[in-house]
């Protein structure tokens, strides 16, 4: 599943391409993702402009100039594919119906999963593919983001100004792992297993450490969580540098890979040296709530 990094970067995309422009066409190719879409999602989005696009965790808010938001999610496998004029001209003699598009060459799956494109006023289009249609696509009111049932139980964005004080007071009493506290949407948002592995191996944490262990008895947070959450800000603010991370054939909105990958210290390195200078110890593999945990068993306690 495509995580914080990789949300924002196609949150970037999607804005230079969107704001401004105004929508002239929404093709909807069935009736569904992974909820229906909303009644009327054609006339209430149809002729409006897109003002500008935020992100949520890992939802995308794409803000009408109606007041309305179209709330975005890619799931597991969904992506946005960005053609200019130019380039929709290109594929305008290639055949389409009702249940695939003319772009399948560029968006892959011969457009089949190719459920969702928004046409705007300058000819450009933005298509929304999904294969295992896991991703979501709602339609609410602005100012109802922290009331939406997706949404309104999600904890703080480690962009914002989220600290060790505030990561103390959630773990002080849970007796889980801090790896699957990093993961509870609850606690942070927008970790997700890549980023947690790195941001535990970069703080010398062994990610199946007691959660309340790195607390003190006062409830203010141990020095090893003070560099967990400057780690856990620093790998994402990386990663978003470079696009995030190109797992499962993710690309941005241009069709560009993520470059993280080349960055991993730990994650999908097992039985890899680690790059810790001075460790000489061996990257190892375990597993926790049904995830894979890449760890360096010496430096990380």
């Amino acid at each position: 599943m495509p995580e914080l990094p990789e949300v924002e970067t196609v949150r970037r995309g999607l804005e230079q391409a969107m704001v401004g422009r105004r929508l002239e066409e929404v093709v909807l190719r069935r009736e569904n993702l992974r909820f229906p879409f909303p009644q009327n999602f054609r006339a209430h989005t149809v002729g409006r402009r897109v003002d500008s696009i935020r992100r949520r965790a890992k939802y995308l808010l794409i803000d009408l100039d109606d007041g309305k938001v179209i709330l975005s999610h890619l799931g597991m496998s969904g992506r946005y594919t960005l053609f200019d004029a130019n380039k929709v001209e290109e594929f305008e003699n290639t055949g389409c119906n009702d249940t695939h598009s003319r772009f399948g060459s560029a968006t892959g799956f011969d457009g089949r999963h190719d459920h969702v494109e928004f046409r705007f006023d300058d000819g450009s289009v933005a298509v929304y593919t999904d294969p295992r249609r896991f991703g979501v696509m709602d339609l609410i009111d602005v100012g109802e983001e922290s009331i939406h049932p997706l949404i309104e139980s999600l904890g703080p964005e480690p962009f914002g100004a989220w600290n060790s004080n505030d990561l103390a007071r959630k773990l002080q009493r849970k007796t889980s792992s801090v790896k699957v506290a990093l993961l509870d949407q609850r606690v942070v948002v927008g970790v997700g297993n890549i980023y947690a592995c790195e941001a535990l191996h970069r703080s010398g944490i062994h990610p199946s450490r007691e959660s309340r262990s790195l607390v003190r008895k006062d409830g203010r947070p141990k020095k090893k969580l003070d560099v967990l959450v400057d780690m856990v800000v620093d790998v994402l603010n990386k990663a978003v540098e470079v696009g995030g991370s190109s797992l499962n054939d993710f690309a941005d909105v241009n069709g560009t890979l993520g470059y993280f990958g080349h960055h991993f210290q730990v994650y999908d390195r097992e039985d890899e040296p680690c790059l810790k200078a001075g460790c000489g110890g061996t990257i190892e593999r375990i597993t926790q709530s049904g995830r894979s945990t890449f760890l360096c068993p010496r430096c990380q306690r």
